[in-house]
């Protein structure tokens, strides 16, 4: 089973400005049709309470005494840093399990073989993480939307078998292994995803536990509709029939990433909250925040793409413009790009401050690992 890579998130400088308490992130509003909302300030320090070194004479003691007592009382108030690492540690070890065990290997041996190969190579398990944190954020449990999250994990696998195809970005190396195609041939990849498509689905519906069969069933029809013919699929289309373009502009590689990379991010999000038991508006604000991770992830990949080695992302690094495809980089050149993940990051906190700030932690925590993963 794979281990989750998550040494780098932590360091102080990231793809996106060299370091994370730097000034302002553009003061000319960016060619989007989307209107973003302002960035709060993460980095500010906290103010230290300075104790004089005068004597401690009868008449200067209680002074002193006075503000040891109330930094003591401040520092038991202070709330423990949330611990992101160790909470995707846990969280995508709960979800390599519930997926050995969802897709176990039987017969046909070579097709398990190959569903397994892919769907256990490893990775962060971000869509499904994100699925299990907007669960409990609105309530539900981890148990209601294990199944859901594992279906995200097995589309987005399909998604990657496929797209690595010698017919789409003809790939070999995928999370640092060979590309499925590579080890078990064309034929059986493209079989391999179709089944982990079809089995997502009957895996929500056979196997999600103290849940409504509405919510349920509304959890479907999201998914289904997320990567339909007007979700991952239309952008996979759009971007395909861009390549080589010169007249691809930022509203139509927006729709493109928007469409090919947040749906499914965004579907993730909305299933946990529907599955959880969230009320129409909190799933519509954990949607729009989703949206704008969804759209931050591939801005970041394709910052990525031009600033990191293959061994670095454990990918093919630079395909994107050997392959001549519109990116952020290449329209807006690389301080743009990094300035519109800013905003996109500064958009999606904004989006949970109206939620509990203590349940809402893994899902802000996830919006910067995002921001700043370094693969």
């Amino acid at each position: 089973m794979g281990t989750v890579n998550l040494g780098t998130w932590v360091h102080s400088t990231s793809i996106i400005h060299g370091s994370r308490c730097g000034s302002g992130y553009g003061s000319k509003p960016l060619p989007f049709h989307l209107n973003y909302l302002p960035i709060p300030l993460i980095c500010q320090k906290p103010k230290r309470h300075l104790v004089s070194s005068r004597s401690s004479s009868s008449s200067s003691s209680p002074a002193v005494s006075a503000v040891l007592t109330r930094d003591d009382e401040t520092l038991q108030q202070q709330k423990p840093t949330f611990d992101f690492k160790s909470y995707m540690l846990q969280k995508a070890t709960s979800v390599n399990q519930a997926l050995d065990a969802a897709v176990s290997l039987r017969e046909p041996a070579k097709i398990h073989e190959s569903m397994r190969y892919s769907l256990l190579a490893g990775g962060k398990r971000v869509r499904p993480v994100l699925c299990l944190a907007a669960c409990e954020l609105v309530g539900g449990s981890e148990a209601n939307a294990m199944p859901a999250a594992c279906a995200v994990e097995m589309i987005h696998t399909m998604s990657l078998i496929h797209d690595d195809l010698p017919c789409m970005d003809n790939d070999d190396l995928r999370r640092g292994k060979p590309t499925n195609h590579i080890v078990f041939g064309e034929d059986v990849a493209v079989l391999a995803g179709d089944a982990l498509l079809a089995f997502a689905f009957e895996h929500i519906a056979v196997s999600t536990v103290n849940v409504t069969p509405p919510r349920i069933i509304r959890a479907v029809a999201e998914l289904a509709k997320a990567i339909g013919s007007e979700g991952l699929v239309a952008g996979q289309v759009v971007d395909i029939c861009s390549e080589g373009l010169t007249s691809v502009g930022l509203e139509q590689l927006e729709y493109i990433h928007v469409h090919k990379t947040a749906k499914l991010l965004e579907c993730a999000v909305v299933l946990g909250a529907i599955l959880g038991g969230g009320d129409d508006e909190s799933v519509e604000k954990l949607r729009k925040y989703a949206r704008s991770i969804g759209l931050l992830f591939q801005v970041v990949d394709d910052i990525l793409d031009v600033t990191k080695s293959s061994q670095e992302l454990g990918k093919t690094a630079g395909k994107d413009l050997v392959a001549d495809k519109t990116t952020y980089p290449k329209l807006m050149g690389l301080e743009k790009s990094r300035e519109f993940a800013e905003e996109l990051l500064g958009e999606a906190k904004e989006l949970l401050s109206g939620f509990d700030q203590d349940k809402a932690a893994p899902l802000i925590a996830l919006a910067n690992y995002i921001a700043y993963r370094q693969n």
